[in-house]
């Protein structure tokens, strides 16, 4: 399968992202997040054949500009959401919570219908490849510390701040 790959500047970094064919969001990954493997290298190993074309790549790179400029709060774009039922279930729950707004895991896992869950509530955070997107930068912990973030929590951290700035403003 073809991947199209492109970078845009935003307030955490770099970011990097791949579109399939279809226009639809593949993978996200901060270059300056705690990743071990560039968003090449990863597209690479699971086969995609890397590709660049703006024309493909214009739909994602607008919204994620307008996102870092405050211009936008909710994602169009359509999502290639690739894991197991829960983990999908997850994702889409984490596409609700509101801009500017957090939800604990526990929180998650209890609008899951999975009270107790919130582990794996973590688990398919850690598992998100959409990142920003699918938004696990707003789940914490329930104590109101961080949690964890797979790009590195000063990434999380900057990502929270933008965006209540930005809804404070």
């Amino acid at each position: 399968m073809n991947a199209y790959v492109d970078t845009v500047e935003s307030p955490a970094g770099e970011l990097a992202f791949a579109v399939d064919g279809e226009g639809a969001l593949v993978f996200l990954r901060f270059e300056e997040g705690d990743g071990e493997i560039a968003l090449e290298e990863e597209l690479d190993n699971e086969g995609f054949v890397l590709l660049r074309d703006e024309g493909r790549t214009a739909g994602a790179r607008k919204e994620l500009r307008e996102y870092y400029a405050g211009e936008r709060r909710e994602f169009g774009l359509p999502l290639a959401l690739v894991g197991s039922e829960w983990q999908k279930a997850v994702w889409m729950e984490l596409t609700r919570i509101p801009y500017g707004q957090t939800r604990s895991y526990g929180e998650i896992a209890d609008l899951l219908d999975r009270p107790g869950a919130a582990r794996a509530v973590g688990r398919a955070n850690a598992t998100n490849r959409l990142p920003l997107v699918v938004p696990c930068h707003r789940v914490i912990a329930a104590d109101g510390s961080l949690g964890g973030f797979n790009g590195g929590l000063h990434i999380k951290e900057r990502l929270l701040e933008h965006e209540r700035r930005v809804a404070g403003s």
